[in-house]
């Protein structure tokens, strides 16, 4: 089993286009740049196929989550990157997507784990302190940000 400290591993599936993922994307503190590239497809908005660079404060979150959940965990990615054109589409048809979504910026993610209940999930998210965390029970998934710490 590789020392956590030293290798920071993140394993996800894409709900949209059925990927996977597993990858150390730092190892002692240096960020792989072709781990951060696979990285970047997986979070890429699956309805224009634009991928966007995924904040490396974003990744060391879902690490840390990740990481307080168990090492085998993986992490469903609901949404990652989102297009403006996406974020806008999205904001039509629902009053729930924000106009300046961290999402088209890199800095979010929506995500669930399996065998993991979402309000656990969300317990575990808000207890990091580390941005906005958003709990959807219906849709089965919790929104984490690396804004300011909020809740909703």
């Amino acid at each position: 089993r590789p020392d956590e400290r030293g290798e920071r591993l993140l394993k996800f599936y894409n709900t949209h286009t059925r990927e996977r993922l597993e990858v150390c994307y730092c190892r002692n503190g240096h960020y792989d740049q072709d781990a951060l590239k696979a990285v970047n497809t997986i979070f890429r908005d699956h309805r224009t196929d634009e991928e966007h660079p995924i904040d490396l404060r974003l990744l060391d979150l879902l690490h840390d989550i990740r990481t307080k959940v168990g090492q085998d965990s993986c992490l469903h990615i609901i949404s990652g990157y989102r297009s403006p054109a996406t974020n806008a589409m999205l904001r039509h048809r629902s009053s729930g997507v924000a106009p300046k979504s961290f999402h088209m910026q890199g800095f979010a993610a929506d995500i669930r784990i399996p065998g993991i209940r979402t309000r656990a999930l969300r317990k575990i998210a808000l207890a990091m302190h580390q941005g906005g965390v958003g709990y959807y029970p219906k849709s089965d998934f919790v929104h984490v940000d690396i804004g300011r710490v909020r809740t909703w």
